[in-house]
């Protein structure tokens, strides 16, 4: 489906092409970007994508092709260059600063100076904290980034573009991946506001519902190449997904029966964390999980549902609590400890906590179990070769060379990569935290497969999820968690999109069912 005649064009990329050693990422592409409207480009992980977007923000350059902005053909020689002629753009894996403040991540590289040499730190934190006000969350500007959670990371992504002077074109990629519902909602009232100002934004995601309710236009690249074009308002769901992988696909699946559970397999009572700050990050949470079920966490951002995984992984031992592991009682004092006893933790941010990105597919795979492949000072090669081959082939991971980095593989399979070394390890209890973020819709559906999988292997599986249809989808079970309080917790048919939401909602009383 082609447009012409549509509406005003702001940019406009014609034929551009981008190759890699081995790969070409880019193949003649043309993608139009449409003045105060929501553009929104999808694919697959690896279709191209975030290449393009690179080339249009002034971090790559194309191989061949133009680009036109406001109809006069612009090179953009470095991002510096791109946002001086009005480009932002926020990335899916965050580029801050973790030891500096949110204000000075904010407005590094465009600093606000006082006679023209003595850097403004009172005005950067007067307009930083004026910009997380307008998007609803105030977070103290002079926090170090690296004390904040993944979201809130996003939400300083997000306030450091916004801070950008003279902004025409806003590219957003998976800016909604490690928000809260109520987040999202903050975002796209935002996203309605930049509309209303005339500036055109590119909008990346994977999230179906969310390219139906807010964008204008839709662009879908397949393997580097443009394969459709539309008005939202003249597609459907199926329609996107069909353009994207060629057939339908979901997460949709029907839930195992109790009966088929296992004995109990961990319990956790009375579970507490205090907070950085005075407080309390988790308070009195209890809960327990049996072999082969698969228990859902839910939660809004700093509800305490990550603190949960970190907790039971041995990364908090000034947490104190009761758990119980197979009917023997454990303390959670170090991670080694837990993985020894069958614990594996895939992190939330897999770039930064669950990759070492110098390293290859084949040595991230095998890092947490080295010690199966260790004889004296030396490591079985042959052996360790043959484990990272089963584990290449059972998740489905895409790579031409195990030898490859590992950055070299798209997001839903640098997911499974890190999910394949935690399997690796032999793990009884395996924690997820937001396995599905930042994948595409096919990547997906592999996945939560791999996790129905795991589970009817006898896996106890602890999962993560922002998304309320994912959560309703793969849980057997869920609690729901709000200011660190256990708020709700739901089984089969219980498990409700309503259900959780009312439970999640602060102050709301816990509810058992």
């Amino acid at each position: 489906m082609a447009l012409s005649n549509t509406g005003e064009v702001c940019l406009s990329a014609r034929k551009i092409t981008k190759r890699y050693p081995g790969t070409l990422a880019l193949d003649r592409v043309n993608f139009n970007v449409y003045r105060g409207k929501v553009n929104v480009l999808i694919g697959e992980n690896g279709a191209g994508k975030s290449t393009l977007m690179k080339i249009i923000a002034g971090i790559e350059r194309p191989d061949e092709g133009t680009i036109e902005l406001n109809g006069k053909e612009v090179h953009f020689d470095d991002t510096r260059h791109a946002a001086e002629m009005g480009i932002g753009i926020i990335h899916q894996e965050l580029n801050l600063f973790p030891n500096m403040t949110v204000a000075q991540n904010i407005f590094v590289a465009r600093e606000k100076l006082r006679y023209g040499m003595i850097v403004d730190d009172k005005r950067h934190m007067e307009e930083a904290r004026k910009l997380l006000e307008r998007l609803e969350h105030p977070l103290d500007p002079r926090t170090l980034v690296r004390d904040l959670r993944v979201g809130q990371q996003q939400i300083v992504e997000i306030a450091k573009t916004m801070a950008q002077p003279n902004l025409h074109v806003l590219i957003m990629d998976e800016p909604t991946s490690s928000l809260s519902t109520a987040e999202v909602e903050v975002l796209f009232r935002l996203i309605d506001e930049l509309k209303e100002q005339g500036i055109s934004i590119i909008y990346i995601s994977h999230r179906m519902e969310e390219i139906m309710r807010i964008g204008d236009y839709v662009t879908v690249l397949r393997d580097g190449r443009l394969v459709a074009e539309a008005k939202v308002k003249d597609i459907d769901i199926p329609w996107i997904v069909r353009n994207m992988v060629g057939h339908e696909a979901s997460v949709s699946k029907p839930k195992p029966e109790p009966e088929r559970f296992g004995e109990e397999l961990l319990r956790v009572e009375g579970l507490t964390l205090p907070g950085r700050s005075g407080g309390f990050a988790l308070e009195n949470v209890s809960f327990s999980l049996r072999k082969g079920e698969i228990l859902g966490i839910y939660g809004l951002l700093g509800s305490g549902r990550t603190e949960i995984l970190e907790c039971l992984m041995g990364m908090h031992p000034e947490a104190t609590a009761d758990i119980y592991l197979e009917g023997k009682e454990i303390k959670a004092r170090s991670i080694r400890e837990q993985i020894e006893r069958g614990f594996a933790h895939v992190p939330e941010d897999r770039q930064r906590e669950g990759l070492v990105q110098t390293l290859s597919v084949a040595k991230n795979i095998t890092l947490s179990s080295l010690n199966k492949y260790a004889r004296w000072f030396h490591l079985v090669q042959k052996k360790e070769e043959e484990h990272v081959r089963n584990t290449i082939e059972d998740l489905y991971i895409k790579v031409a060379d195990s030898n490859l980095p590992v950055l070299s593989l798209s997001g839903g399979n640098q997911q499974k990569v890190v999910i394949g070394k935690g399997i690796l390890t032999g793990p009884k209890v395996l924690l997820l935290d937001e396995p599905s973020r930042g994948i595409d819709v096919g990547a997906k559906a592999e996945v939560f497969e791999l996790i129905r999988r795991f589970a009817s292997q006898g896996l106890g599986i602890i999962l993560v999820a922002s998304e309320l249809k994912e959560i309703v989808s793969i849980s057997d079970r869920v609690i729901v968690l709000s200011n660190g309080r256990l708020t709700g917790e739901f089984a089969g048919e219980q498990i409700t999109e309503e259900a959780l939401v009312l439970a999640s909602a602060e102050g709301q009383r816990a509810i058992r069912v």
